[in-house]
């Protein structure tokens, strides 16, 4: 399907006026058995230790004078009505689909748009513009937003969103699809997961509109397009030469964002608490249910994971009745609450002994680290039973380094851990550093 560029320029007025609730799906019987659950951004160590990621610079970002400052509903997206997804939805409703008002450009029902949101400039003062896909139905419907590359090598979920935008027909779709396939594009063209402050953009959402480069990006995007979602999938890939088996992560406490994840089909489900800054975060804080899709690795496109992930997002179209199709996803995976990061210990060249999804036991053979001078070997172990959620490349690793994620096995239900407030209370502490984490 062939994009056009927009042209009229207002601001949005009518589009997205009823803000649905995703918890109804669950409740109108359009989610039937679970799907499988996924892994969570921000795993849990159990001595309270957590994921490794965005270097100093975390440090250094939480001196500045960045605070984030609320940002107040779109104009015409407030919610009137409290209105059930299945009612929104429903192929018997007589209302007519309405006009999208997305970045100054009306986007008619059953049309697609390719429109451009330009947040800075480049030091020669030249803008820098993203392009910006929406798919708006003939029926009415939920407004369902994909971003991808917040962090500019993340290369799957670009590849995630075209495939998925591009498939879209719009006189067969109920509601708006926007997708988002590069959100940091000055990191995209340096190969970059950081801007060129060298600030981590999903470190500064909902942002601030006097405050750094990265507050300022994540304001503008979050004001001119994020609040406009009424659901929202950020697709990303592990970091620092760390791949991840494809996951969602999500907040299990908020019962519409455990709705997105069941919407997703097959994967596994991690449960974290989003750190303060990210998108999921901020857009959940805003009443926008959010969950992070992690699949793969940074600065290299994986046709196997990228596949999983638009079969994912489109088992998600699917089951909000957004586009009638066959069951595409329907096996479940565990829900994991609790998971951990196997260090390092010495310095050296580590090897795998175990790839990504394998299930392994406590005290399993994970990998090893040789001395490239001496040639002493590590063993690394497994702390516990469980499955391996991510993991670092073959590569030279230090003291400290995190090498194997592993989602921790438990005998309890999950509905019961989901009721104790020490399982499900995972709140990031201060020395929130993990490559792994969105």
């Amino acid at each position: 399907m062939r994009f056009l560029t927009g042209s009229k320029s207002e601001p949005r007025t009518g589009a997205g006026a009823v803000r649905v609730s995703l918890i109804a799906l669950v409740a109108g019987g359009l989610v039937g058995s679970a799907f499988a659950g996924e892994l969570p951004d921000e795993p849990l160590d159990p001595g309270g230790t957590v994921n490794e990621d965005t270097t100093a610079e975390a440090e250094d970002d939480a001196l500045t004078d960045d605070a984030s400052v609320p940002v107040d509903p779109v104009a015409g997206n407030a919610p009137e009505d409290d209105v059930a997804l299945a009612d929104a939805v429903s192929a018997e409703q007589e209302e007519e689909a309405e006009p999208i008002w997305l970045l100054g450009v009306e986007v008619m029902p059953g049309t697609a748009s390719r429109l451009a949101w330009a947040a800075t400039e480049l030091f020669e003062g030249v803008p820098v513009s993203t392009p910006v896909l929406v798919v708006n139905g003939a029926r009415p419907g939920p407004v369902l937003c994909l971003t991808a590359a917040i962090h500019g090598d993340e290369l799957n979920g670009i590849e995630m969103v075209r495939r998925v935008m591009h498939d879209m027909v719009p006189d067969k779709l109920a509601g708006t699809i926007i997708g988002v396939p590069i959100v940091n594009v000055q990191g995209f063209r340096r190969g970059s997961r950081y801007l060129p402050d060298r600030r981590d953009l999903n470190r500064y959402f909902p942002g601030n509109p006097r405050g750094s480069a990265a507050s300022r990006i994540a304001h503008s995007f979050f004001t001119n397009v994020v609040m406009h979602c009424d659901a929202l999938v950020d697709l990303h890939t592990g970091s620092q030469e760390r791949s991840n088996l494809p996951q969602i992560r999500a907040d299990l406490r908020d019962p519409d964002v455990v709705t997105l994840t069941q919407g997703l089909g097959g994967m596994v489900i991690l449960h974290s608490t989003p750190a303060a800054g990210t998108l999921r975060a901020a857009a959940t804080s805003a009443g926008i249910p959010t969950v992070t899709l992690e699949a793969g690795g940074p600065s290299q496109l994986e046709a196997n994971v990228v596949k999983q992930g638009v079969t994912g997002v489109e088992t998600l179209i699917s089951t909000l009745s957004m586009q009638r199709r066959r069951s595409i996803w329907g096996d479940p995976e565990p829900v994991y609450y609790r998971s951990t990061w196997v260090r390092a210990d010495s310095g050296g060249i580590l090897f795998a002994d175990v790839s990504l999804g394998s299930t392994v036991q406590k005290g399993d053979l994970l990998g090893t680290i040789t001395d490239p001078v001496s040639n002493a070997r590590a063993e690394l172990r497994a702390p516990y039973s469980g499955r391996v959620l991510g993991m670092a490349r073959n590569q030279v690793v230090m003291p400290g380094n995190a090498t194997f994620h592993l989602g921790i096995e438990s005998e309890e239900d999950p509905e019961e851990l989901a009721e104790q407030p020490e399982i499900v209370d995972t709140r990031v502490t201060g020395d929130y550093i993990d490559g792994m984490s969105e």
